[in-house]
């Protein structure tokens, strides 16, 4: 495997010293949880600390698909969704394979396949098309050696989201072309519309990956999930987790059972703190003469991009951005976009710090420009 580092982690704000930004806009999460916000009903110390389940724990397992016709047998817990992106690529893929990335899309979903040694066909999404999704091209870019198509639901970075019927379109071209359909649906809970249905319910040809790192601001615990209903594919992804690690940490998934079984108190929360700041991003927005977005429609990030960047110099602009404001945002080359895009996350600063970080962009962009 030809392992090397994404720009993304580099160039992480946790990698940098988070002591280095006072307004941290670049986090693709919710605002991080502290464990006292978790209430503990017991005592963790009693803890037995033994090798758990190799599928995860049971009662976590089944609170995650409670609610559909599907069974804990169908859900494998990782070492956050990272992990099951990598157990997924290194089980489907060798090298000479071919998948279907739409990008942009989120590092490891192509660092890992490039990795392998398989080959990429990119379906990318454009701007001028609203970041919407064609599957006709999908279907047109599929070939026999397709293993699997990768998408992102609500899509990271640009908070565009999928209908019920486009993704039923792609679980039937899954089948059809006896091909998988990966669907990185972490920020699913975060839709502001009708939420569709959890993916891997379409077909056992779908595979769903989340996580608690984005949605509710546990990424320190480390725990996400593959679910599907192929059981023979299931146990190769086991397979693949115990020569990796065996099992995930038991404390870890303790707490995060002690957490979903609150979820229906945070949820709520979240959410609305997500939309309130979600509206001061828009009315920033709406005031821009040198940035332009295609609105969100679900998720605790934007895409937006600088409308004019001949006019002035991008390293520029976010060299000021950080070292005279304060301020970090996600490049575009982070996502193998061109850097007058940027990921602008609004879940994770506060009120006052997202406020003065997109006042800072604007005020960046002045000074960095040749007007």
């Amino acid at each position: 495997m030809d392992y090397r580092r994404m720009p993304i982690e580099v160039e992480s704000p946790e990698q940098m010293g988070y002591q280095t930004i006072r307004n941290n806009l670049s986090e693709s999460s919710y605002t991080d949880t502290i464990l006292h916000d978790i209430r503990l009903d017991t005592d963790l110390r009693d803890l037995l600390l033994c090798y758990g389940s190799h599928f995860g724990h049971e009662g976590l397992r089944e609170g995650i698909v409670a609610g559909t016709h599907l069974k804990k047998e169908d859900v494998l817990l990782t070492i956050g969704a990272a992990g099951a992106l990598f157990i997924i690529a290194t089980s489907l893929l060798e090298k000479g394979d071919e998948l279907i990335v739409v990008r942009p899309n989120y590092a490891t979903n192509l660092e890992t396949p490039r990795a392998i040694g398989a080959a990429i066909q990119f379906i990318d999404l454009r701007f001028e098309e609203k970041f919407e999704l064609d599957t006709d091209r999908i279907r047109a870019a599929m070939n026999s050696r397709t293993r699997y198509i990768s998408i992102t639901y609500p899509h990271n970075p640009t908070g565009v989201c999928l209908g019920t019927g486009e993704l039923r379109q792609l679980a039937e071209l899954a089948e059809e072309k006896d091909s998988y359909l990966l669907v990185d649906e972490t920020y699913r809970d975060m839709v502001f519309g009708d939420q569709v249905p959890l993916a891997a319910t379409l077909s056992s040809r779908v595979i769903s990956v989340s996580s608690l790192s984005k949605t509710y601001g546990l990424p320190g615990l480390r725990v996400g999930w593959i679910i599907c209903r192929d059981q023979q594919l299931m146990t190769k992804f086991l397979a693949a987790k115990e020569q990796i690690h065996i099992c995930g940490p038991l404390l870890d998934e303790e707490i995060a059972f002690r957490y979903w079984q609150q979820k229906g108190d945070h949820l709520p929360r979240i959410r609305s703190d997500i939309r309130r700041k979600f509206e001061s991003v828009k009315e920033w927005i709406r005031l821009q003469n040198d940035f332009e977005w295609i609105e969100p429609t679900g998720g605790c990030v934007c895409f937006p991009r600088i409308r004019r960047p001949e006019e002035g110099d991008i390293d520029r602009f976010y060299r000021i951005l950080l070292e005279e404001y304060g301020t970090y945002v996600g490049p575009g080359h982070w996502f193998e976009m061109p850097r007058h895009y940027m990921r602008v996350g609004f879940g994770w600063p506060s009120q006052e710090a997202l406020l003065e970080g997109l006042g800072a962009l604007t005020m960046a962009w002045e000074d960095a420009s040749n007007r």
